[in-house]
């Protein structure tokens, strides 16, 4: 049985089981980070084992709070159990999308997104388990390699991209 996360079931935040979350579509909480470093995002091919999107290019971390987990918390634990780095976070806003992700799941989040503009490169030991590779990137980079090929990423990065770029980046999407 997967983890039990915060999602909206008849109008009410209760624990719902993960899986069953994505396969009804139910609204629920997630996080989202993103480090920066010298103007470039650093970005990660999920591994071949995630039960959705696998070998899909996303942003640096994205998951959901376990049950009664704060949002900051839950940002610091991912990046450090997928990428093996912690760095301060900023809470910079919250988005909600929908989208289907994946063999008929369906990821209704309200992300809590964190940034992260460090002046040195963390040192990134990815978890197998999670992460098959990385890169940085440039924000023009990324929109390029998602206009070309936008199979190769989430629908969640495609989505933060494409409409809530000012949101997450600031000034440094207008450039």
């Amino acid at each position: 049985m997967s983890a039990m996360i915060p999602a909206w079931e008849d109008g009410v935040l209760k624990p719902v089981e993960k899986l069953d979350v994505h396969k009804r579509g139910l609204r629920h909480k997630a996080v989202s980070v993103f480090v920066m470093h010298e103007g470039r995002l650093l970005i990660q091919r999920r591994a071949m084992e995630k039960y959705h999107t696998p070998g899909l290019w996303a942003n640096t971390c994205c998951t959901h709070p376990h049950w009664e987990e704060d949002a900051a918390t839950c940002a610091t634990r991912r990046l450090t159990e997928e990428l093996g780095f912690t760095v301060p976070l900023e809470h910079r806003d919250q988005i909600e999308y929908r989208a289907d992700v994946f063999m008929g799941l369906i990821e209704h989040e309200v992300v809590d997104i964190f940034v992260a503009e460090l002046e040195t490169a963390p040192t990134v030991t990815p978890n197998p388990a999670e992460v098959m590779e990385v890169a940085w990137v440039t924000l023009a980079e990324l929109t390029d390699q998602i206009a070309a090929r936008p199979e190769r990423f989430t629908p969640w990065v495609k989505i933060y991209v494409e409409k809530h770029s000012g949101q997450i980046f600031g000034a440094r999407a207008l450039a």
